[in-house]
Parts: structure tokens; sequence; C-alpha cells
């Protein structure tokens, strides 16, 4: 099959991408920033261990809750619209947290937060695909994948250097402003490509059942599910973990666990993404393969740092962990679209996400209910465990269900 035509030019789909990259790292800024202030909070408002895991659980829970919802109105509306609301909603939610006096207040807070960034990942992973055919679409999603490092990254540090400097509720308004700010900007220059006819005439025939009946997606979903258990043990708990253990400042915590794992994630993401769409052209389930692999690999580094006795190895593991999951992460989305009909792009996106907030969810909880009593590496090695088991079962289910690979590119891209 031929790849789908361009609805946008070549310079028109980067610039997408660049703009919705800069939002992605405002939305992990506001995200992240909270796991960063959590011995703040244990401190100022006496948030038990359990509370705190709740806090992350709620909005991990409540974005994925929202995600199958959120994709389908991105098949239906315009996408550009979608992303801009997003980005005013969760601004004013995390405004909302800083002012939050209570454990009550930051749980609503967080969860109103978690309801307005579900709008945004389907919407903007659907408009990057529909600018970018499977030549690139790997690499679009992979560098938009970047900003999800970056964000991650600058939201650890910012909110210990907030925390520990002007205070993590005036840091917090800080980011609601910029949130705000930017989506003027976001109003004046992004707009959704028009769609091709060949996506018109098969979004119209696109079906939501079709997702559910496919094992290949559904396994696919759950193999993603595995891997957020572990990545958000390592997000949500990695910065105390390293304050506790190491006696480092709140702002170093931070920066620890996020700069090793990131800039490791960001080397396997855009390695991920040339990889993903040279092989996925000369093979029907390369970007399969590609994702596998970086699953299988990043399994025991994952163990290995909340298992490392000293700080050089914790962030030697952080580092190849983040370097094998981003080869995983930039493959993951375009996998799933090249077995996925464009009209259920959206939908696609929402479910992917919602099983992977949900593996997330309990991952952050239950790290929180039992890393007193249970090492915190016994439960990364459960985490790790499981999604190796994931990778198996993806494997057969592969073999045993071949797919079709409609959106497919034919040709090895320039």
């Amino acid at each position: 099959m031929e790849p789908r035509e361009h609805t946008i030019s070549r310079r028109s789909a980067w610039v997408l991408v660049a703009l919705l990259s800069l939002a992605f790292v405002i939305n992990y800024m506001d995200r992240q920033v909270v796991f960063a202030i959590f011995p703040i909070l244990r401190r100022e408002l006496q948030f038990s261990d359990i509370q705190l895991g709740l806090a992350g659980s709620l909005f991990t829970w409540t974005y994925s809750a929202a995600m199958p919802v959120s994709g389908r109105l991105a098949d239906i509306f315009p996408r550009h619209r979608l992303v801009i609301a997003s980005l005013i909603l969760w601004s004013l939610a995390t405004f909302a947290t800083a002012c939050s006096r209570n454990l009550n207040e930051f749980l609503i807070s967080r969860v109103l937060t978690g309801l307005s960034e579900s709008l945004y990942v389907p919407a903007a992973i659907a408009l990057i695909t529909q600018a970018h055919p499977g030549a690139t679409r790997s690499r679009a999603l992979a560098v938009h994948g970047l900003a999800q490092f970056a964000g991650i990254t600058l939201g650890s540090w910012y909110g210990g250097w907030a925390g520990e400097g002007i205070g993590w509720r005036p840091g917090l308004s800080i980011l609601a402003a910029l949130g705000v700010a930017y989506s003027f900007v976001i109003m004046k220059f992004l707009h959704s490509p028009e769609r091709s006819v060949s996506e018109k005439k098969e979004s119209a025939q696109a079906t939501p059942l079709a997702l559910l009946r496919s094992p290949s997606f559904i396994a696919l979903s759950i193999t993603f599910l595995s891997f957020c258990g572990m990545l958000w043990m390592l997000y949500a708990w990695l910065p105390t973990y390293i304050y506790d253990h190491f006696h480092l400042s709140l702002a170093e915590s931070g920066l620890t666990a996020t700069l090793f794992l990131q800039t490791g994630s960001a080397s396997g993401a855009m390695l991920g993404g040339y990889v993903g769409d040279t092989y996925g052209a000369r093979r029907p389930f390369g970007r399969f393969h590609v994702l596998l692999f970086g699953l299988v690999a990043c399994a025991p580094f994952a163990l290995g740092t909340f298992a490392a006795p000293s700080l050089l190895l914790l962030k030697s593991s952080a580092f190849c962990f983040g370097l094998f999951a981003g080869i995983f992460v930039s493959n993951i989305f375009a996998s799933a679209y090249d077995i996925v009909s464009p009209g259920n792009f959206g939908l696609a996106a929402g479910i992917i996400n919602m099983a992977g907030g949900l593996g997330s969810g309990a991952a952050i909880l239950l790290t929180g209910i039992w890393k007193q009593s249970v090492s915190i590496s016994s439960l990364m090695a459960i985490g790790a465990a499981f999604a190796l088991l994931m990778a198996l079962i993806f494997t057969l289910t592969l073999r045993r269900c071949t797919p079709a690979m409609p959106n497919r590119p034919a040709t090895v891209p320039a």
C-alpha cells in the first residue's frame, strides 16, 4: 500500500511538532513538580507516605480513566482546539494546587489536573500522526516525546528549587501563568491539518469496537501498562529515595533523579525513532520488534536503579534504563498506528494512555503503602518481572494473531 498523501507541507508538519512539544514540556512540568516537593508536603501539610502516594495515584487514575473519552473527542472535534482547551484548563488546575490548604483540596486539584491534561495527548499525538506519514512517524513522535523527558527533568529540578527557594506555592503559580501565556501562542499558530481523502473515507468507516477486537492492540496496551508501572515508580519515588538514602538537598535529589534517566531517555527516543522508521519500512513488524527490544533491555536497569549501593551506580542504571525505555516509548504509538484506522487514532492513543495510567497509579500508590515493610528494590523486581512476562505474551500474540498493517510505509524513509 502506498503511503498516505501529504495534507501539510514538510516544514509546517515539523513546526506543528515544535509547537506541541513546547506545550508537552509545560504539561509534564506541571505534573512532575509535585513529586519533587513530597518531603515539603510531608513536613508542612503532614502528609503521610500513603497520602503522598495517593496524590500521585489519583492524578494518574483520573488521567487514565478520562483517556478513552478524550481520545474519542479527538476523533470527532478539531484536535488543535482540544489542545488549547487542555493547556488552559490544566494551568488553572495547577494554580488550584498552589492554593490548596489541606489534603482534600490538594487531592481535588490533582484530580482536576488529571482530567484537564487527559485532553491533550490523544489530540496532540493524532495531530502529529496526521501531519507525518509513515516514513517519518516514529521520528516525529520521538521528537514530541523528548518534550516529556525535558518536562520531567525541569519539573523535578524546578520543584526542588522552588520548594527551597521561593516556596512551592509561588512556584506552582508561576507554572500556571506560563501555561496560560503559552496558550495564546498556540491559539495564533496551531491549526489542525486538513485530512486527506483516504483518511476521511477510513475515518467514516472506523468503529471503536475494532480496537477491542484486535488481540495485538489489547496486548500492546497491557504491555504499556507493565512498562509504566516501572517508569512511574522511578518518576514518583526516586527523588525521595535519593533524598532519604544519599542525603542530598531537595533540588539536588530532584535533578539527580531525573537528569540521568531523562538524558538516557532522550537519547534512546531519537535512536528508537530512527531505527523504528527504518526497520519498520523493511519488515512488517519492524516497529514492534524495536519496542520489544527496548522493553526487555530496560527492565533489569529499573531494578538496578533502586538496588544500586552507590550514587554513581544509581546514576548509571538510571541512564541505561532511560536509554532503552526511550527506544520503547518512541515506537509505542507509531506501532499502534501501523495497525489502527485513522478514524480511531485519538481513541487508540486514549486507550493506550489509559492502560499506562492504570499501571502508573497502581505502582505509585502500592509503593507508598509497602515501601516501609517491603524494600523498594523488591517492589521494582516484581514490576520488572511483570514487564518481561508481558513482552513474552505480546510476542506470542503477534505470532498467533497476525494483524493487518494498513498504515505501514512502503519504502525506507530518506
